[in-house]
């Protein structure tokens, strides 16, 4: 099922909505992810740190005693969470900073919600000795503060955003606000599947890595493909990455999860936020609504645009889950498995909790746990002392 229809669009959805100049910039990022993305050097040398760096591959871990417990299908674990950093957003720093560099960039921008893309991020610029600068909602400090101690360890410079809700919308505005003001000699690396064209296919193209992996992994332990891969759905970065390798075998499910009071998927319709078009939570003024998520990830009131045209197309079903069964998933994943998700991997958990039962043992699920959850414990904590 191919998905691209003219460059950057994906049915109706994508596009770039973008100032002229801004725009300019735009087009040649594009040209050079074009040029470079095939390229057997840039190829060999994104592999290299792949593997050397991130720690890839990583195992899909079949989570035997959760199996055993909910009866019904099998439930197979990939592991973004044991990549260096903690989670998948290692994947697409590193393509997006190699380049950077051949691109000739100073200066490395970034956005981030949970703080997870800003740490890796601050890591592949300590690496590459970058100038960095992410910019993070002033909420969102507050709630992952350690994240941001762990930024400025590794020389970036964290900007809290306090306009609007001081979530990821707002540091998306002012990473955008930056780049209009900064293009010819700054590097947005952006971290989910979002914003105007390249980036959602950019992105994409970095993330499939985990899809590339699990569904090798999966035919060698299980000789067939998957029922079903499920990912948390924020902005949409590791889900589409998980979904990549498989948008083209029909008879395995694509679901998409995400919480009860951000449900872009569920109740989003067409219009244009941070320069493209995608399925947007508006408010009765068509601005886009307030959300919330316990999960700092997940709070994003669009999504990306590939995601919109799954949804619309029917190709792929996302589902909502609410905070109390999120929070029940982070525990029983942890006492079963002896695995503690980040609280946007425990949103997939927390549908698979539902859905295996109703299943039988011959089917497979594959959830991708986007990270882990050593960012969320102290969090989590003071929830459950309420």
């Amino acid at each position: 099922m191919e998905t691209v229809q003219t460059p950057g669009y994906f049915g109706q959805f994508g596009g770039s909505f973008i100032p002229p100049d801004l725009q300019e910039a735009m087009d040649y990022l594009a040209q050079q992810f074009e040029k470079y993305k095939n390229d057997p050097e840039f190829i060999e040398e994104f592999q290299y740190y792949l593997r050397e760096y991130v720690g890839r591959e990583n195992p899909l871990t079949y989570a035997r005693h959760l199996t055993a417990k909910l009866g019904g299908a099998k439930i197979y674990l990939k592991r973004e969470d044991l990549n260096h950093t903690g989670s998948h957003k290692i994947n697409n720093v590193l393509g997006q900073i190699l380049l950077a560099k051949r691109m000739g960039a100073k200066r490395i921008i970034a956005e981030t919600g949970a703080g997870q893309h800003g740490v890796a991020t601050a890591t592949v610029c300590a690496m590459f000795d970058m100038d960095c600068t992410i910019y993070m909602g002033a909420e969102d400090t507050r709630r992952q503060a350690l994240n941001v101690f762990r930024m400025e360890l590794l020389g970036a410079k964290v900007v809290a955003v306090d306009k609007g809700q001081g979530r990821l919308k707002d540091a998306v505005d002012e990473a955008l606000g930056d780049l209009v003001q900064n293009y010819k000699n700054t590097f947005y690396l952006l971290g989910s599947a979002v914003g105007p064209h390249p980036f959602p296919t950019m992105v994409k193209h970095f993330q499939s890595v985990i899809s590339e992996e699990s569904k090798r992994q999966i035919m060698e332990k299980e000789g067939r493909l998957p029922t079903a891969v499920l990912a948390c759905a924020g902005g949409g970065s590791n889900a589409i990455g998980s979904f990549a390798h498989y948008i083209d075998e029909p008879s395995v499910r694509l679901i998409g999860v995400e919480p009860d009071q951000a449900p872009t998927l569920s109740e989003g319709v067409p219009a244009i936020i941070h320069g493209f078009k995608c399925l947007v939570l508006l408010d009765e003024n068509g601005e886009p609504r307030k959300t919330y998520s316990i999960a700092a990830g997940l709070d994003y009131p669009g999504i990306g645009p590939e995601h919109s045209y799954l949804k619309e197309s029917g190709r792929a079903e996302y589902y909502m889950v609410t905070n109390e069964e999120v929070l029940e998933a982070f525990q029983v994943l942890s006492k079963t498995e002896g695995i503690i998700p980040a609280l946007e991997s425990a949103h997939a958990v927390a549908y698979a909790l539902k859905l295996a039962p109703t299943l039988s043992s011959e089917d497979i699920l594959i959830v991708n746990l986007s990270g882990r959850g050593d960012k969320d414990v102290e969090q989590v904590f003071h929830m459950l002392q309420k």
